[in-house]
């Protein structure tokens, strides 16, 4: 070392240099060292207390299982044949078995939960949302009685859109406009306990109240209002002002609130069937039409295709049925429940591909108001749950011959009759029961309608 009081010179100089270069290399080794100690301390800490959580738990859970009482020593379990090891080594892993098994379960559930809350939404967004609706109506008659149940207003709409001319049913030229073909209401009452299917002939007399007129081709009402008509079929308040329109009139004529509104363009009804593979149906006679030629040969049960349930639903020319429309009304309504069946029975229910074809072509040919896989669910589902005698497909009662006019007329006591029971859910006229629909009452009103020429039709 150098002494700094002596005489620079050169060579002090640069010895003076050297120390002090040795002195902060040794001040940077000393920092150095200690936040090594730091870091390796830090390190210590952080490895150590996992290891001591987890010691803890370990202990913890030792007690559980084996818990000590005071100072005594552990009590030492009798020694266990080979047998009564083998059984308890089986049943430890029984026990481990069923936890994860449980454990994979509940996240199956949870995550299948999440699917099908997916796909339900995927499905609803894909129905065409239409204004229908009007729960407020003044026709609506003893409101608070019908607070919970289900009434489905449902409507074929058949527009020759897309229809080729060599299925025999006219074509957009040739048959222009929206037809409300079909017109039904689906009554749920609140207990389930049984669903009334009421059906309408479109030749039906009404009074046509004034309506916003309908565009289908954008399935949305325009500001035009249509006038009043005193006398006019039932089928034009489709025609003319859509399903607010069509609303209006039921609701006038039975009283009921209707919540859920459906429409089914009977032009992509067939594809509804043939993702289902078909449906059975019941003929009792060969259907031979006037108009859609041989329908259906075949008598006894038979599985048609969609070509086939499109004419099935449409033939109201049949050879041989002097009914007509209630001909074509009574097939309507067999088919319906032939189709729910068919839908809500394991072999679609249990098979992806099918549920999802049928709920996509339904989606695809479906407008509708407050509905959805939800709500079509509750209408199949209670049908499917009922005893058959419980589900009552039913005609509109009328005179029974056409008007001068060849309207078919209401019977307007019988039809009240009717009405009041399913809004006040009491026995159906006819049914001594209490309550409950009658087992054999499946087809109230006329026999015969008119078969006059009518631009409508």
């Amino acid at each position: 070392m150098t002494d700094e009081m002596e005489a620079i010179d050169e060579a002090t100089q640069y010895r003076r240099k050297i120390d002090h270069s040795l002195a902060r290399f040794s001040a940077a080794h000393d920092d150095a060292a200690a936040e090594e100690a730091k870091r390796r301390e830090r390190l210590e800490r952080f490895t150590s207390r996992p290891v001591a959580l987890l010691e803890q738990t370990r202990t913890a859970l030792q007690r559980v299982v084996s818990p000590v009482t005071g100072e005594k020593a552990p009590v030492e379990k009798p020694q266990q044949t080979r047998l009564q090891e083998k059984k308890q080594r089986h049943t430890e892993r029984s026990v481990r078995i069923g936890r994860i098994t449980l454990i994979v379960f509940a996240v199956l559930v949870f995550l299948g939960t999440g699917v099908a809350w997916g796909a339900v939404n995927w499905f609803d967004a894909k129905f065409t949302e239409v204004s229908a609706l009007d729960e407020n109506s003044a026709d609506i008659q003893n409101a608070d009685a019908q607070a919970n149940d289900e009434n489905f207003l449902m409507v074929g709409s058949d527009s020759r859109d897309g229809v080729a001319a060599e299925e025999g049913a006219g074509t957009a030229d040739s048959t222009p406009g929206a037809r409300s073909d079909t017109i039904m209401v689906a009554h749920v009452p609140a207990d389930r306990k049984r669903v009334v299917v009421v059906s309408f002939p479109r030749d039906l007399e009404i009074d046509r109240p004034a309506c916003n007129r309908w565009d289908p081709a954008k399935s949305a009402t325009t500001d035009e209002v249509s006038p009043e008509q005193k006398i006019a079929k039932l089928n034009t308040a489709f025609g003319v002002g859509g399903p607010q329109c069509v609303t209006k009139v039921i609701q006038k004529i039975t009283g009921l609130r209707i919540n859920h509104f459906v429409g089914i363009d009977f032009n992509g009804f067939k594809e509804m069937v043939d993702a289902v593979h078909g449906v059975t149906v019941h003929n009792e006679q060969p259907i031979d039409d006037t108009t859609l030629g041989k329908v259906l040969m075949e008598t006894g049960d038979v599985t048609i295709s969609g070509d086939q349930a499109l004419s099935y639903v449409r033939a109201r020319h049949v050879k041989g049925d002097p009914t007509s429309d209630y001909g074509r009304i009574k097939r309507q309504q067999e088919f319906i429940g032939a189709l729910l069946k068919k839908v809500m029975s394991s072999d679609v229910v249990l098979d992806p591909g099918k549920l999802s074809g049928f709920i996509t072509a339904f989606a695809k040919a479906t407008f509708g108001d407050n509905l959805g896989v939800q709500q079509m669910m509750t209408l199949a589902q209670s049908m499917r749950g009922l005893d058959p005698s419980k589900i009552n497909f039913m005609t509109v009662p009328t005179v029974g011959l056409p008007n001068k006019r060849g309207n078919e007329v209401l019977v307007e006591s019988n039809a009240k009759s009717l009405f009041d029971a399913l809004r006040d859910n009491t026995p159906l006229p006819g049914d001594k029961s209490v309550p409950g629909p009658s087992t054999n009452a499946s087809q109230t009103g006329s026999s015969q309608t008119s078969q006059a020429s009518d631009p409508a039709r």
